[in-house]
This record gives C-alpha cells, sequence and structure tokens, in this order.
C-alpha cells in the first residue's frame, strides 16, 4: 500500500509540476454521501456492498474503496480511481450489473450526494 500512496503522490507532484489541472488521467476520489432506505438492515447493506467487490476490481480502475458511516446513519462510499473517466465510464456500466440492484435498492436515493475531487496528498 505504501508503493502504492507514493505512486499516487509522485502522480500529482508532477500534473502540479506540468501545470496540469483535474484532467483525466489524474487520479481522483469519488465521494459518495447518503442514508440507507428506512428499516434496512446495515449488515446486508454492508454485504450488498461488498458484493460489488468483484464488478470494481474487474474495471482495472479503482485504486481503493471505504464505506463508512457515522451514527447519525449518513454513509459515505469514498472510491479512489486512476482518472476522472474511469469513474465516470465504472459509473455508467455499475448501472446495468445485477449486482448493483440490491445495492441501489436499499439506498434512499433523495439523500445521495456525489462529488469527485482531484487527490492532492494520500498519506498510510
Amino acid at each position: 500500500m505504501r508503493a502504492l500512496t507514493t505512486t499516487l503522490f509522485a502522480a500529482t507532484i508532477a500534473h502540479a509540476a506540468a501545470g496540469e489541472g483535474a484532467g483525466s488521467t489524474h487520479p481522483v476520489a469519488e465521494i459518495v454521501t447518503f442514508r440507507l432506505v428506512d428499516g434496512t438492515d446495515p449488515a446486508s447493506f454492508i454485504a450488498a456492498a461488498d458484493g460489488m467487490g468483484p464488478f470494481l476490481r474487474s474495471t482495472g480502475a479503482m485504486i481503493t474503496r471505504t464505506l463508512s458511516s457515522d451514527d447519525s446513519g449518513l454513509w459515505t462510499d469514498h472510491i479512489t480511481w486512476v482518472s476522472l473517466d474511469a469513474a465516470k465510464s465504472a459509473a455508467k456500466e455499475m448501472f446495468a450489473r445485477p449486482e448493483a440492484q440490491p445495492v441501489m435498492s436499499m439506498i434512499d436515493h433523495d439523500s445521495i450526494d456525489l462529488r469527485h475531487a482531484p487527490i492532492q496528498l494520500q498519506q498510510e
């Protein structure tokens, strides 16, 4: 993991030194916050979210993923992708995947907030 972090940091520095912005080849964080549908069992949701792992890894573009929730019931899915283009491509494909249906059925769609941000620094 340290080598990966060092690689990401080096890529960020190289982009900054070259004067490049958040272009399509810059590592990007995808941050999605949401709430679960009332009555959803968190353990069932975690299992369904874990079921997305093989697809996410098969893209070859996911670097890391962290799923968390706080005491208020707000969940955060934080995925580091190799680029914004890769994140957008995976999102388009994900909605057609059958393994995404259980996850999506447990999320309150009105509560979803999605954003992407170029990675500037990552530490382990």
